[in-house]
């Protein structure tokens, strides 16, 4: 992760997404147990791809947003507090839109920095994010905004911290993905034990419905353009508020749920590929024994080192692939707002 004093553990992380062993970034269910007395806001490396003469985008080279704060005279990359009830991608999106004015899609899960203000920790989570449409306006926040190439927004930027954020940024978009999964597990349903009928019609209970509405924040971002669900009422109906909220139709297909596993790994496996190859984002939810399963196979086969392969209830395990070559992960333990 981006530290305040340099970028530390950051360069890790980045040689070992260059070397094949993949990228695996995270946020805990618990991030405030992590810090002293934070203040947790969020943002994003905000791209596009270079424009040639005409205004057309074309070619590999990138445009990364800067935004000129008046209050303090800095140039910046867009950031800000999360909100009462918000969760950090949430955060993330709001900000890009309230201080840049254009729409974004998410992308990698850069990390954090964090550094003392006053008594308190501030710690900010970035993305890299796609601008998709928009335009800046002058606001309270920031008064200006420039596209500028990476190397000309490192001499730009006001504060090292930020350079570290671009860096980190140039880095995981030259590996190439052009493909996303975002891999979710149902919401918290009813005991098992205290269920006596069909398990797949077994209800999320009152936390599962709340984590499925929040888990619409959390995903909209990566602007999703397909649903996918396991056939259990309980992955069906936590993957409905995400759909309803895309306007989509939650697509079911029982092989991508544990029933699949259980019949064999490459079943679950050949499911899941076969739902989402022809999609640029797509989510897919479905169950506990089932998501670890496939993910192991998959880092297995690309070379990816996975430490702690976790997968709470209503967690998100975003996907980058390069063709079908996993380049790396994300986790995100929970969709529900940080305290």
């Amino acid at each position: 992760m981006i530290s305040h004093t340099g970028t530390g553990d950051l360069s890790t992380s980045l040689a070992m997404a260059h070397h094949g062993t993949g990228h695996v970034g995270r946020i805990g269910s618990s991030p405030a147990e992590e810090f002293a007395r934070p203040t947790f806001a969020a943002g994003a490396l905000l791209w596009r791809h270079s424009k040639s003469a005409t205004g057309r985008a074309e070619g590999t080279e990138i445009e990364i947003a800067l935004i000129h704060r008046p209050r303090y005279d800095d140039w910046t990359l867009p950031k800000g507090k999360v909100d009462p009830g918000e969760n950090l991608p949430g955060t993330a999106v709001r900000e890009i839109r309230e201080e840049t004015g254009f729409e974004a899609r998410l992308g990698w899960l850069l990390g954090y920095v964090h550094y003392p203000v006053g008594s308190r920790t501030k710690v900010v989570y970035y993305w890299t994010a796609e601008a998709i449409g928009g335009k800046f306006e002058a606001n309270e926040e920031s008064d200006d905004l420039k596209w500028v190439a990476p190397n000309k927004a490192a001499k730009m930027l006001s504060y090292d911290i930020d350079r570290d954020v671009v860096e980190a940024g140039r880095a995981m978009l030259a590996l190439g993905c052009d493909r996303r999964v975002l891999y979710i597990r149902h919401g918290k349903a009813h005991d098992r034990k205290g269920w006596g009928g069909d398990d797949d019609l077994r209800p999320l209970n009152k936390k599962g419905r709340r984590q499925s509405e929040m888990l619409t924040s959390a995903v909209e971002g990566y602007r999703p353009e397909a649903v996918f669900s396991a056939k259990p009422d309980r992955c069906v109906h936590t993957a409905t508020p995400v759909a309803q909220d895309l306007g989509l139709t939650v697509e079911v297909e029982p092989e991508l749920g544990d029933a699949g596993w259980s019949v064999s790994p490459d079943v679950a496996l050949s499911a899941v590929a076969r739902a989402t190859a022809d999609t640029p984002v797509s989510a897919v939810i479905a169950q506990g024994a089932v998501i670890p399963g496939v993910l192991a196979r998959l880092a297995g086969q690309n070379g990816v080192e996975i430490e702690d392969l976790r997968c709470k209830k209503s967690s998100i395990w975003v996907l980058h692939f390069a063709g079908e070559e996993l380049l790396g992960l994300d986790y995100l333990a929970s969709p529900l707002p940080v305290k």
